[in-house]
């Protein structure tokens, strides 16, 4: 069997195919996302997605991808350092759940699968969740935990409490209020 070895395109139309996935996923679910689905949408050929792309898989990837840079930005551009810091960490925490539920909820097995196998987004989030534990420590907000324990067990419950909100479709609301109420319980926990 000939491998296929012809270099894909990258331009607009692959960022149209793209942005036009995510919305099947996110109107439809993941499982009804087909690359016959895109074709159609866009009234292009299969020659037009195959010259971008070998497979649906690859576009998920992307699509993917590009969530996770949207969360990231909110946690990184968001906080602010003369402002109040247990109301900032709260809103960032918060605003990763009502993103997930704006950008994937019908994406959330596909994100979830692709989120347990990815270290590197693991490694990303606790290296920022650190960043923010060492600058209320050194401002005298936090006391002095142990940073690498706590910026896991936020992960954890962070990660644990979003999976499973998705996943039991709570709606959005109800879900951001019991998010903040707990893990308000959790930061005074550590307030200094």
């Amino acid at each position: 069997m000939k491998e296929n070895t012809h270099e894909l395109i990258s331009d607009e139309m692959s960022k149209t195919i793209i942005h036009m996935a995510e919305q099947i996923a996110i109107a439809q679910g993941v499982e009804n996302l087909t690359v016959r689905k895109i074709l159609q949408s866009l009234n292009i050929t299969n020659r037009v997605f195959y010259n971008r792309f070998h497979n649906i898989e690859e576009v998920l990837n992307l699509v993917y991808e590009g969530m996770v840079l949207k969360i990231r930005e909110s946690i990184s551009s968001d906080f602010d350092p003369q402002g109040d810091f247990f109301s900032q960490v709260l809103d960032i925490v918060s605003n990763t759940l009502v993103m997930s539920y704006d950008i994937k909820m019908n994406l959330n097995y596909y994100v979830f699968k692709s989120d347990s196998a990815g270290y590197r987004n693991y490694e990303w989030w606790k290296t920022e969740i650190s960043k923010l534990i060492e600058f209320g420590k050194t401002h005298g907000y936090l006391k002095d935990v142990d940073t690498e324990i706590m910026s896991y067990s936020i992960w954890c419950f962070v990660r644990g409490y979003n999976v499973d909100a998705l996943s039991r479709k709570l709606p959005r609301d109800v879900a951001v209020a019991n998010f903040r109420y707990s893990f308000g319980i959790l930061l005074d926990g550590m307030r200094a």
